[in-house]
């Protein structure tokens, strides 16, 4: 455990690594083409800025940055409304949002390419990276105080796929439900690293590792098996790896006080249900760099990120994974024999599986419009991205959004930006 809160010392090297930032335009996050050009007519695009702007108006978001690539150029990228839910100030298209749960494929880029070196494998025990998840024990029906032993240990697979067993307290109503962190957020806020393993390894399991699919705290740990197998807090991991050569310069675990204007907030009030709201993830230093939801970004940033694993992991000549590896990223990993609940919840209702981090779409029905597979996933703050490769399309949706509108919102851009496609 002792190196799980190993300094961020890369994190103090940006003058380096910043030579190996590759060069772009200043406002345009990939190489620009007239939307008719990449098989999209101007008009049916359109209709994304009059939904939005019709919502905007009556007071249902505070605003929005839409980004859309397709065959590696950049289509469309608009922002609209307000940056601020007080609806003071005009949104920007570099407008910082925090990500929420799409900090989770980041840390599984991150994590796999400790595997692409052979310090991490796949089928790794966690409990060689964190000996305290070791000899884990199942609770029977959410019930901590009766449990059986765990059949196997939890593997790094079973991490970034959500069949660990372990899940956030917030997904549930059990005896042990009550015990677990509400989520992400809340584990980074009340522990530091080495107190969260701490608290997990007090807890039962949920369910026996690699039989059920159930979201919650799991690329949290992975981040920390990251951690320890690189010996680098995963902020600094992914600087390193990821953020440095992709160019993006707004991606982290804390909003530098000179970017602070920049970081979106939602209506003070959610306009469905009156209740107060408002997010901070990323205005305070997390007291651990959480893997499953405490990084913010921009539009722009986030597209070079979707856009580097569609192109097989690289992106303007800085290659941050191997093609084998990404694609076993965004393959289904969950097999007839593994539960996945998620499916009876919208918007993901229908014919969906689950690669490393991402969600994957199968053959059938999927309630969203698109091909079988693409992938992609959410933040609960109101982000969404989503990779088509059939399409050679990616999208990604900023807003803040935390309410139940959020849901909303994916379906209807994902319907927005696939109808607009005519070529």
């Amino acid at each position: 455990m002792k190196r799980l809160l190993v300094a961020a010392l890369a994190l103090f090297t940006l003058p380096a690594l910043a030579q190996t930032v590759p060069p772009r335009a200043a406002q345009d996050p990939l190489p620009r083409a007239t939307p008719a050009s990449l098989g999209l007519s101007p008009e049916r695009l359109a209709r994304i800025g009059a939904a939005l702007n019709a919502d905007i108006a009556a007071g249902k978001i505070p605003g929005a940055v839409v980004a859309i690539a397709r065959r590696g150029k950049l289509a469309y990228y608009e922002a609209f409304g307000h940056l601020d839910g007080a609806r003071t100030r005009p949104m920007p298209r570099d407008a910082i949002f925090p990500l929420a749960s799409m900090t989770k494929p980041m840390a599984g880029v991150a994590a796999l390419s400790l595997v692409e070196e052979g310090k991490l494998r796949l089928n790794d025990p966690v409990e060689t990276f964190l000996p305290a998840l070791a000899n884990r024990r199942v609770a029977v029906d959410g019930n901590p105080e009766e449990t059986v032993a765990a059949l196997r240990s939890i593997r790094v697979l079973d991490l970034m796929r959500h069949t660990s067993g372990i899940m956030s307290g917030i997904y549930g109503n059990t005896a042990l439900h009550r015990l677990l962190p509400a989520g992400s957020g809340a584990a980074a806020v009340n522990f530091n690293g080495e107190g969260f393993i701490r608290r997990l390894s007090e807890l039962p399991l949920m369910q026996q590792p690699g039989t059920t699919w159930a979201y919650g705290i799991s690329t949290d740990v992975l981040g920390l098996v990251a951690e320890q197998a690189s010996g680098q807090r995963l902020g600094a991991l992914l600087q390193q790896r990821v953020f440095a050569p992709l160019g993006m310069r707004d991606t982290g675990f804390l909003v530098p006080a000179g970017s602070r204007a920049r970081y979106a907030t939602p209506l003070p009030v959610d306009p469905e249900n009156g209740r107060p709201q408002k997010t901070e993830m990323g205005l305070n230093a997390p007291g651990f760099d959480c893997g499953g939801a405490c990084a913010v970004s921009t539009a722009g940033d986030y597209i070079r990120f979707a856009q580097m694993l569609l192109n097989g992991g690289q992106l303007d000549g800085q290659r941050v994974l191997g093609r084998a590896t990404v694609a076993e990223m965004v393959r289904d990993h969950l097999g007839p024999e593994i539960s996945f609940p998620l499916t009876s919840r919208a918007p993901y209702t229908g014919a969906w599986g689950f690669g490393l981090t991402v969600i994957v779409r199968r053959e059938g029905g999927a309630g969203m419009l698109g091909n079988a597979g693409a992938w992609g996933w959410d933040g609960a703050y109101g982000t969404a991205m989503w990779v088509d490769p059939k399409d050679q399309l990616v999208v990604v949706f900023m807003a803040a959004i935390p309410g139940a509108a959020r849901v909303h919102y994916r379906q209807t851009i994902n319907a927005l930006v696939h109808q607009a496609i005519v070529d």
